[in-house]
């Protein structure tokens, strides 16, 4: 499995989780609990950190966080060694508390934030047990759920000192009453129509828009040999990745969704291109046209195949890999 990034720079946003070693317990009891916290906010401050948003687990947390200093590395490093030695004093125990270091997923702050601010939001209703309850029972649990800010957001007398509600709360009309009742109900839609990030993250490091992670790639990650970071694969295949699918659109005039629909020459030029330019492996492309992988060398080959005696062909095709290629 490819090793995550660790990019750090001034205002960058994080998504971070650590879990129980072993997947064991964090957290025993609502002391425990109380003393998270406490240690939370005074590495906030001493760190200078921004936090959004969390929820706290039995045996993992999630923090949504800001760093203006670029400093999430010590941040982490300081909060995790003064809970550690809190929780092992406190239970007569010795060793690791966490499974690893923690992980960080960097975040597009103008496309994801309030997003990821009700994905974490919405962990303490993700368990077996509440699987099959209604909605309005999954929404009453978590208003009631007190280790998560979510009660802040949702009440104004709820708030905690130590949040920043007001950047979140401002897609909704902002820390206001209306702005409250906007999350609330992003929220419950959340609930009716799920909420999944994972399928949107690059490389286990990255969670933004194609012109952030284009932004992180050049300005932090050019240079670096893949084989030091083998994570910047993934990265730079999705960067283009998403240059050949631009290219094929402004020649053709149609965009991924309207080839996958195809089944013609066009469909079988794209999985070329994806494959020779964009560096996709088969398994990749065929998830990219919901196929199986199988059926994308089935249809390179037949690309082959009339490329041979078609010219009209040739011609589109040479203008295509010519233009990927500039």
């Amino acid at each position: 499995m490819a090793r995550p990034l660790r990019v750090q720079y001034a205002n960058a946003v994080y998504h971070v989780t650590c879990r129980g070693n072993e997947q064991k317990a964090i957290f025993r009891d609502d002391a425990d609990r109380r003393q998270f916290l406490q240690k939370l906010t005074h590495s906030l401050d001493i760190y200078t950190v921004k936090l959004y948003s969390y929820v706290l687990m039995s045996n993992h947390f999630h923090l949504l966080v800001e760093t203006p200093l670029g400093n999430l590395g010590e941040f982490m490093r300081h909060f995790n060694i003064s809970y550690t030695g809190y929780f092992n004093h406190r239970h007569q125990r010795v060793g690791h508390l966490y499974q690893g270091r923690y992980k960080s997923i960097l975040v597009d702050k103008e496309a994801y934030l309030s997003i990821l601010s009700r994905y974490i939001h919405l962990n303490p209703i993700r368990t077996r047990l509440l699987a099959k309850a209604s909605l309005r029972g999954k929404m009453n649990y978590l208003r009631r759920y007190r280790w998560s800010s979510l009660p802040g957001y949702l009440e104004k007398r709820k708030k905690e000192s130590f949040i920043e509600y007001a950047v979140v709360l401002g897609e909704y009309g902002g820390d206001t009453e209306r702005g409250r009742r906007g999350y609330q109900k992003a929220l419950y839609g959340d609930l009716v129509g799920g909420l999944e990030i994972k399928g949107a993250i690059v490389g286990q490091s990255i969670l933004g828009g194609e012109r952030f992670i284009s932004w992180i790639n050049r300005t932090f990650l050019k240079g670096v040999e893949d084989r030091e970071s083998p994570s910047l694969r993934t990265i730079r295949r999705h960067e283009e990745k998403e240059e050949v699918l631009k290219v094929i659109e402004e020649v053709t005039g149609k965009g991924l969704k309207e080839i996958r629909e195809e089944k013609g020459v066009l469909r079988q030029m794209s999985m070329e291109l994806l494959y020779r330019v964009g560096g996709l492996r088969g398994q990749e492309i065929g998830e990219l046209f919901g196929v199986g992988y199988t059926s994308v060398s089935q249809e390179r080959r037949r690309l082959r195949d009339r490329l041979r005696d078609d010219r009209r062909a040739q011609g589109l095709f040479k203008q295509l890999h010519a233009k990927c290629n500039d």
